[in-house]
C-alpha cells in the first residue's frame, strides 16, 4: 500500500504548481542562495537551475517536488510586496516595480543610512547574487514629488513586474546609480528599473548632497569585511551645460586627463569642503570628505562624453538615452560591481572588493575592535619596490635601477609569460582542404585564474630547488629538451609531428634555447608531459592561495546570466549552441555592451597587476605611482597567462594526437584550423553529442570555445601571398576577413 502512496505521492508532484521564472529568480536572490547552492541542494547542474529561471526549461520529477517545495517556502518568506497607496494619488509609497506605461508615479526620497560597521567575525566571501537583467526600460516622463505625470511611450517595454532597482536593501532602494540628464528644464536622474527622480539640485556640490542624503543610491557590499558602493552619478551634456562643466574636454585637459585646478566647479567643491582625489575632476571623479569611523561620504561622477566609457570595451553606451544607458551600467554594477573608472580599474577593483585587506578583529580586553590582516588577502600595504625578484619585474624598475643603459633583458634574466601570437605555413595537404575556421576559447583568462593558487606575499629565494609545481613562484631552468614529437598524453606516450606544434614554453612558439625563467604553471606542463625538469634557482612564495576564485566566480556568473538573457544557455547541445551564438548581439544590444564591459574586465583587471608608468615625468629606476598599492602583482598575471597558454596548448595537443590535426595559427585564446567545412563541427571529433575529452567544446562556459570566424583556404593563401608574409597569423583576421596592421608578416 504505502508504494501506491509514494505513486500517487509523485503523481502529484509532477503537476506541482510553480512561480512564474521571474518569481523563482526573485525568491532564491531575495533569500541570497547562489544558483550553485540551489543546484547542490537539489542534486541537478547549474544550468539546469538557471534554465528553470530563465524559462527555457521546467523541473521534472522527482526535483519539481524537491524545487516546488523550496519555493513555496521562499515565498512564505518573502511575499510579493503590495504597495501602499498614498493620501493624494493611487501610486506606490516604495518602489518596488516599474509602473506600466499609462500610471502615474510619485515618489519621495529619505535620508541615506550610514555605512555598516565592519562584522568583527566575518571573513569569507558572501558575495551578492547575479541580478537578473531589467528588460529595457523605456525613457519615463519625469516624476515630480509633489504631482503625478503620465509615463510617454516608449520604444522598449519597462522592467518587469517584481524587480527592485536596489534589490533587498533599503538603504540603496534606487539602485546603484543614476543618470542625470536635463529635460524640458527640469534636472531628472533615471536610474535602473525604469525609475525616474527629480533632481533639485542646482550645482556640483548641491548634487552631491543630495545623492548622499537623499537619493538612497549605492550597493550592499561584496564582502563581510568590504564596504558598500559609492553611489555613481552619470552625467549627460545636457546634464554637463546644466552644472556649469564643458560638453568635452580640451586637447590639453585630455592630455592631462580633468580639469585645470581652477575651474570655477572645482572651486565650488572647495568652498563646500568637498575634496577630489589624486586623479582630480576628469573622466571618473571621486568626490569625498573624509571618514569619520565607518561613516563614509563619496560619490562618484562619470562623464561618457569625457571618454569615460571607452568605445573599444562599452560600445556605443555613451550615445545611449539616459533610460537604456541606465540600464547598461544597472545590470553590470549589479552583476559584477558598480564601475569605479574603466573596465581596467573596475576588475582590479572588484578583486579587492572580494578580498578586503583588513578586516576588524575579536574584541580586546577593552571591549574594543581593531583593524587586523584579513586572512586570504594580498594586505594593506604594498611590496617593497626594491624586493621585487628582478626576473619579475618590468624594464624601468627601481630593482633594476644599476643596470647599464640600453641593456636587453634576455630569457634567463627575465620572466616573458605572454599569450600566443604565433602562425606557420599550411602544409599541401591543407592548402587542398576548402575552409580556414577559427574557434576562439570563451573568457581564457578568467579560467586560466579559476583554482590557480598564487602567491599572497612576498618571494623567498631558493637555489637549486626541487621543483614543486604548487609552489606559486618564477623558476630559471632548461626546457629546451622537451620534444614535442614525443609527448605523455594522460598516462600514455603519443607520436606527434612537432614541427606543426608550437612550443608551449614561448609566446612565439618558437623552441627555447636555454635556461629561461617560467611561472610555476609552464614549468608543470613540461612534467606533465613526461620530461624532467631542474630548476637552477627560483623565487617562490610559501604563503600562497586561490586569491581570484572569487573573482572568477563573480564575473564567469555574470557573464553567464547575461549570455542566457540574450538566448545562449549553458546547457545547449553543440548545434543549438552554435545557432543561438548566431547573431546574439542584434536579440538585445544594450546587453550585448555589458557581455563586451564584462570580458574587458577580466583581461583589463589582470593587465592592471602589472601597471606600468603613465606619464608624470616618470624617469627608468624611479617608482612609480602603480607601486605603491598591495595590488601592483605581476607575478599573478605571469602565473595566469602561464596558465592560460598552457591550458590551450593541452588542447591542442590532445586534439593533435586523437585527429591528426593540426593548428594553422594562435592568436591569444583564437585558434584556426583547415577543414572542409565551415563550421566547427567539420572538425572538432564529437561522437553523439560528446566531444574529445580533454578537447576542445563547445559552449558559453569560461574555458569551452565558440566560432570566432569561417574564411576560405584560397583567401589565406592570397593575402599570405599579397603581403609577401607566409607565417601571416590568419588568427588575426579570420573574424571577418579584414587585413589591417600587416608589419613583415606579423
Amino acid at each position: 500500500m504505502s508504494e501506491l502512496f509514494d505513486a500517487v505521492d509523485a503523481l502529484l508532484a509532477s503537476r506541482a504548481v510553480l512561480p512564474p521564472p521571474a518569481e523563482r529568480k526573485r525568491l532564491r536572490a531575495a533569500h541570497g542562495l547562489t544558483i550553485d547552492e540551489v543546484a547542490t541542494a537539489l542534486k541537478v547542474r547549474r544550468a539546469t537551475v538557471s534554465g528553470w529561471e530563465s524559462g527555457k526549461t521546467e523541473p521534472r520529477p522527482p526535483e519539481r517536488d524537491a524545487y516546488a517545495r523550496l519555493l513555496d517556502k521562499l515565498a512564505e518568506l518573502y511575499p510579493v510586496a503590495t504597495p501602499a497607496a498614498a493620501p493624494d494619488a493611487a501610486v506606490p509609497a516604495t518602489f518596488t516595480a516599474a509602473p506600466a506605461p499609462a500610471e502615474a508615479q510619485t515618489l519621495s526620497t529619505g535620508e541615506a543610512s550610514e555605512a555598516a560597521v565592519m562584522t568583527a567575525t566575518e571573513n569569507t566571501q558572501t558575495p551578492a547574487p547575479v541580478a537578473a537583467a531589467p528588460a529595457a526600460a523605456s525613457r519615463p516622463a519625469r516624476t515630480a514629488r509633489t504631482s503625478s505625470t503620465s509615463r510617454r511611450p516608449g520604444t522598449k517595454k519597462a522592467a518587469p513586474a517584481g524587480t527592485r532597482a536596489g534589490g533587498g536593501d533599503l538603504r540603496f532602494e534606487n539602485g546603484p546609480l543614476a543618470v542625470v540628464d536635463v529635460e524640458d528644464g527640469k534636472v531628472l536622474a533615471y536610474c535602473t528599473g525604469g525609475l525616474v527622480l527629480d533632481v533639485p539640485a542646482k550645482s556640483i556640490p548641491a548634487l552631491v548632497d543630495w545623492t548622499l542624503t537623499e537619493a538612497k543610491l549605492g550597493a550592499p557590499k561584496l564582502s563581510g569585511p568590504g564596504k558598500d558602493a559609492d553611489p555613481l552619478i552619470v552625467l549627460t551634456e545636457a546634464a554637463l551645460e546644466r552644472y556649469g562643466l564643458p560638453v568635452t574636454l580640451t586637447e590639453e585637459e585630455k592630455h592631462a586627463g580633468r580639469l585645470p585646478e581652477g575651474h570655477k566647479v572645482i572651486k565650488q567643491l572647495t568652498r563646500a569642503e568637498w575634496r577630489l582625489t589624486k586623479r582630480g575632476f576628469g573622466p571618473w571623479a571621486r568626490i569625498y570628505r573624509p571618514a569619520t569611523g565607518s561613516e563614509r561620504a563619496c560619490v562618484q561622477l562619470c562623464i561618457p562624453s569625457w571618454n569615460a566609457l571607452d568605445t573599444r570595451h562599452w560600445g556605443t553606451a555613451a550615445q545611449l538615452p539616459p533610460a537604456e544607458l541606465a540600464r547598461v551600467l544597472g545590470v553590470y554594477a549589479s552583476r559584477v560591481m558598480t564601475p569605479r573608472g574603466s573596465t581596467a580599474v573596475t576588475g582590479l577593483e572588484l578583486m579587492t572588493a572580494l578580498h578586503p585587506p583588513t578586516r576588524a578583529s575579536e574584541p580586546d580586553a577593552d571591549g574594543k575592535r581593531h583593524s587586523e590582516h584579513n586572512p586570504g588577502s594580498l594586505g594593506k600595504d604594498a611590496i617593497d619596490p626594491m624586493n621585487w625578484p628582478p626576473c619579475e619585474v618590468p624594464d624601468g624598475h627601481p630593482v633594476l635601477k644599476d643596470l647599464p643603459r640600453f641593456h636587453v633583458r634576455g630569457p634567463a634574466e627575465k620572466l616573458f609569460e605572454e599569450a600566443y601570437d604565433w602562425a606557420r605555413p599550411m602544409t599541401d595537404a591543407e592548402c587542398t582542404l576548402r575552409f580556414l575556421v577559427g574557434i576562439d576559447v570563451n573568457m581564457a583568462f578568467a579560467a586560466g585564474a579559476n583554482g590557480l593558487h598564487v602567491g599572497l606575499g612576498e618571494a623567498t629565494h631558493v637555489t637549486n630547488p626541487m621543483f614543486d609545481p604548487k609552489l606559486p613562484g618564477s623558476w630559471l631552468v632548461d626546457l629546451s629538451h622537451v620534444d614535442l614529437s614525443r609527448v605523455k598524453v594522460g598516462k600514455e606516450w603519443v607520436e606527434l609531428d612537432g614541427s606543426l606544434l608550437p612550443s608551449p614554453f614561448t609566446p612565439k612558439g618558437e623552441r627555447p634555447e636555454g635556461p629561461a625563467w617560467y611561472a610555476t604553471p609552464t614549468v608543470a606542463y613540461a612534467v606533465e608531459l613526461g620530461y624532467e625538469v631542474r630548476p637552477v634557482e627560483a623565487w617562490v612564495r610559501y604563503d600562497n592561495g586561490r586569491y581570484l576564485d572569487g573573482w572568477y566566480n563573480r564575473l564567469r556568473d555574470a557573464y553567464l546570466a547575461t549570455m542566457a538573457d540574450l538566448g545562449v544557455d549553458a546547457d545547449l547541445s553543440p548545434g543549438d549552441f552554435l545557432a543561438a551564438m548566431d547573431g546574439y548581439k542584434a536579440r538585445d544590444p544594450e546587453l550585448a555592451i555589458v557581455t563586451s564591459a564584462i570580458k574587458a574586465t577580466v583581461k583589463g583587471g589582470l593587465g592592471k597587476l602589472r601597471e606600468r608608468p603613465r606619464g608624470e615625468g616618470w624617469r627608468p629606476g624611479e617608482p612609480w605611482r602603480a607601486l605603491s598599492r598591495p595590488t601592483w602583482r605581476p607575478d599573478i598575471r605571469a602565473a595566469v597567462i602561464s596558465r592560460t597558454r598552457i591550458n590551450l596548448h593541452r588542447k591542442v595537443v590532445k586534439h593533435a594526437a586523437f585527429t591528426g590535426q593540426y593548428p594553422i595559427a594562435i592568436l591569444s585564446d583564437c585558434v584556426v584550423y583547415a577543414a572542409d567545412g565551415t563550421s566547427p563541427l567539420d572538425f572538432l571529433p564529437y561522437r553523439e553529442g560528446k566531444p574529445l575529452p580533454g578537447g576542445f567544446k563547445l559552449g558559453i562556459n569560461p574555458g569551452l570555445v565558440k566560432h570566432e570566424g569561417t574564411q576560405s583556404v584560397l583567401w589565406g593563401e592570397e593575402v599570405r601571398d599579397k603581403f609577401n608574409a607566409p607565417e601571416l597569423n590568419l588568427a588575426r583576421y579570420i573574424k571577418d576577413g579584414t587585413v589591417t596592421d600587416v608589419d613583415n608578416g606579423e
